[in-house]
């Protein structure tokens, strides 16, 4: 599975060249948006939320979550105007990291206003990441995708965007194989995540 994204050519953008290639092809008459989640730790610098987590004000940083409603609600509106149907997978191992933990949170809010994400138990996968992990990965209808990059601290470093075709159709039947296999999210999030102990952050981020 995803051995054609493995060996696909690839064009790298930096992140304004990413946004905006990605609000191009969003807004010119997609149908389908893919996202497929591996990543267990990333930096997320400007979100309120985030930062709290970082900080270790864990209480904070869930209240914060809230201030998202409106944008998240707006994005999900412009997706029902376009007519795009966006789907995501989030893949988590355990033990659940202190980001994933807090990243769930801010999940869940995107589901209770209509987001369809599911979850995918990184030890289902094993045998499909025996060579390599599945990619961290979007794709928007059979136009474009985009391998999301980041660097060594966890920082959004832009993407590497693929353009073959058919990388884009086994990517995408790849991505709705695994679909198929995942979680309804509100189900493992009231197994798994609702009732941990608040996420020990190791180390503070400094954010200014």
């Amino acid at each position: 599975m995803f051995e054609s994204f493995q060996r696909s050519a690839s064009e790298h953008l930096d992140r304004p060249k990413y946004h905006a290639d990605f609000r191009r092809h969003y807004e010119g008459g997609v149908s389908f948006l893919r996202k497929l989640e591996r990543g267990q730790s990333f930096q997320e610098r400007g979100f309120p939320s985030w930062e709290a987590f970082a900080a270790g004000e864990w209480s904070r940083a869930l209240s914060l979550i809230e201030e998202k409603r409106e944008i998240y609600a707006a994005q999900f509106e412009k997706a029902a105007l376009l007519g795009i149907l966006e789907r995501r997978i989030r893949v988590v191992e355990f033990p659940v990291t202190p980001y994933v933990q807090w990243e769930l949170f801010v999940l869940r809010l995107r589901v209770e206003l209509g987001d369809n994400i599911r979850v995918l138990d990184s030890r289902r996968i094993s045998e499909i990441e025996a060579d390599h992990l599945v990619p961290e990965v979007v794709i928007l209808g059979d136009e474009v995708m985009y391998e999301v990059v980041y660097d060594d601290d966890g920082n959004a470093a832009g993407a590497n965007r693929i353009a073959d075709q058919v990388a884009i159709e086994e990517t995408s039947a790849g991505f709705d194989a695994l679909y198929r296999q995942s979680e309804d999210f509100m189900e493992f999030f009231n197994r798994e995540i609702a009732s941990l102990d608040p996420p020990m952050v190791t180390h503070r981020v400094i954010t200014h």
